[in-house]
């Protein structure tokens, strides 16, 4: 993957899948009966470590990503969150007036969230040189949602109202959460990640007139000063449902733009520029279909890149999904690493 990255020659793209620890694994469904919460999961360093390398055992993929959460260091910023089965994140006491704001505290990593760059460390002990170990961060803006919603949302009103009513204190958060996120970004580098991925999930619950006051300034402060700190770091930068944004996502210079399904990837290419590396980005839903038909998508997919001429990590367009069968996740990852780029 780095090699590729590098725009070495390289004989076929590499591969990883977003979320390919978890749920849909018949393994990890076991572990969670002896571990039964996504916290105990995440911040256990021998749990952690066990759930990144299970599809790494299972699959061999390109990349192995760190089992973990974009709400884990909030904890070392004075933001209490839980996650819960079927609510998922919640914040108790949900952010949302200028005093709040001040109350939230600058990130140290190696105090609250040193089990990340343990786990980080025994992975790349793990893995080698056989794969790439990614670690990820969300954004200001998604951090920023659950933080003000209190936890996930439908249709975001509370962040909207803070958004249009007191910008002033959504951008005072949205400072703090960046200047948290260069720095976790930086200690997850310290301690092993090879590139990092930058989760941008709501972004697109935006116009792209807001993405431009509310994401874009706070995504280009945290490339460029990650690109300062860590300048052999690849970045990699992902919107769900991110259509409308591509030239956004460009204009915040990552190394890698990874395209959603909803992108059609010559078109994404175009719109973007060349001078990036694309991930993706078959639709995660294909992996319900016929084994013929994954093959027919994961060829396409990396035939797409291959004719724009762009170094390009294979992927998917959005995380597996719940229920998506094992075997067809396997016969993705077998396709993929069978590719060969003079065949295509």
């Amino acid at each position: 993957m780095l090699r590729a990255l590098r725009g070495e020659e390289v004989e076929r793209p590499p591969v990883w899948m977003m979320r390919q620890a978890g749920r849909y694994m018949k393994v990890y469904q076991e572990l969670c009966k002896k571990h039964t919460t996504f916290r105990e999961r995440s911040e256990n360093v021998d749990i952690a470590v066990e759930v990144s390398l299970q599809p790494w055992r299972a699959f061999q993929p390109d990349g192995v990503i760190l089992f973990s959460d974009i709400l884990t260091p909030i904890t070392g910023m004075n933001i209490p969150f839980d996650i819960t089965a079927g609510k998922g994140p919640v914040i108790a006491d949900p952010i949302r007036t200028m005093a709040a704001v001040d109350k939230v505290t600058p990130l140290n990593p190696d105090d609250c969230v040193p089990f990340v760059g343990e786990a980080l460390r025994r992975l790349r002990a793990e893995v080698g040189n056989a794969s790439t170990v990614l670690g990820f961060v969300g954004a200001p803006f998604t951090l920023a949602t659950y933080i003000v919603e209190g936890g996930m949302s439908k249709n975001y009103t509370q962040i909207k109202k803070l958004m249009f009513s007191e910008p002033a204190v959504l951008h005072a958060l949205l400072q703090k959460l960046a200047d948290a996120v260069v720095t976790y970004i930086k200690y997850q580098h310290d301690n092993g990640a090879q590139v990092v991925q930058i989760f941008d999930s709501w972004a697109a619950q935006l116009s792209p007139m807001d993405y431009d006051i509310w994401c874009a300034p706070y995504l280009k402060h945290i490339i460029a000063e990650a690109k300062k700190q860590c300048p052999d770091l690849p970045i990699i930068l992902y919107i769900s449902n991110s259509g409308a944004l591509v030239e956004r996502m460009a204009a915040c210079n990552p190394d890698i733009i990874s395209l959603c399904h909803t992108v059609d990837m010559k078109e994404g290419i175009q719109r973007g520029g060349t001078q990036f590396a694309y991930q993706g980005n078959m639709d995660a839903g294909v992996l319900f279909g016929s084994k013929e038909m994954i093959t027919q998508r994961v060829r396409e997919t990396a035939k797409a890149a291959k004719e724009m001429g762009v170094r390009h990590v294979m992927n998917t367009g959005h995380g597996v999904m719940v229920g998506t069968p094992e075997e067809n996740v396997e016969h993705f990852f077998r396709v993929a690493k069978e590719l060969r780029y003079a065949d295509l």
